[in-house]
């Protein structure tokens, strides 16, 4: 069980698919700290089982069934994950409570700018999971807890304040929006490109949705 409060953001180092299952591996110097194999990790809001460690990097499998409802299909080595272990007994649940089990795919569709780094996100939803989404609803985004904006036409939307280093939401559709070069860990990431269309993003591109169910009367995570 997690909270959606992102701990670190990790590096995907590779991908070894093997049918329609994948293996990832990724580097997490911090999540790696304290993890044993077995534990749990919410890799992009989907809960995965560390099998292997390799110092400050460790192995995860994909499923099929993984695959194909969430957007780690997409996944490249090279890419930017967000990572957070398993909470504890004793941990304060700062989020909302996230069990990483993915409900659906959502695609960003636009990106607003909100000035000082911050932006107005809207992500579009399939139509029929209209009813377990609501106004200010607790709804998990590559595995970052947040809050419901507003909600219209199969389309919800929330402000995105400027945290780097510590969230990020990956998809490419929004690091085409505030980067002009490959996204990296560092705050870079957050500088504005001249290019780019904050209100029609030059391609969109997938991410995992979850979302509460005490509050919002949904399915189970």
């Amino acid at each position: 069980m997690f909270t959606g409060i992102i701990e670190e953001i990790g590096t995907v180092e590779s991908i070894q698919m093997a049918g329609n299952s994948g293996r990832l591996r990724l580097r997490a110097p911090l999540v790696c700290a304290d993890l044993h194999e077995g534990d749990s990790v919410s890799v992009n809001g989907v809960c995965l089982t560390a099998v292997e460690l390799r110092g400050a990097s460790f192995d995860a499998d994909a499923s099929p069934e993984t695959l194909r409802r969430s957007s780690l299909r997409s996944l490249q080595p090279g890419g930017l994950v967000n990572l957070e272990r398993a909470l504890l007994p004793t941990s304060r649940l700062g989020g909302h409570i996230v069990q990483g089990h993915v409900d659906a795919t959502g695609e960003v569709v636009a990106a607003q700018p909100l000035g000082d780094g911050n932006w107005w996100l809207s992500v579009r939803y399939p139509a029929e999971l209209d009813r377990y989404l609501v106004s200010k609803g607790s709804v998990a985004v590559d595995g970052i807890s947040l809050t419901i904006a507003s909600i219209e036409d199969s389309v919800f939307a929330w402000p995105l304040f400027r945290t780097p280093g510590a969230t990020r939401i990956c998809a490419p559709a929004v690091r085409a929006t505030w980067s002009t070069s490959k996204p990296t860990s560092s705050p870079s990431m957050w500088k504005s490109s001249s290019r780019a269309r904050p209100h029609r993003p030059r391609f969109r591109s997938s991410v995992c949705l979850t979302w509460d169910t005490e509050l919002n009367d949904g399915p189970a995570l």
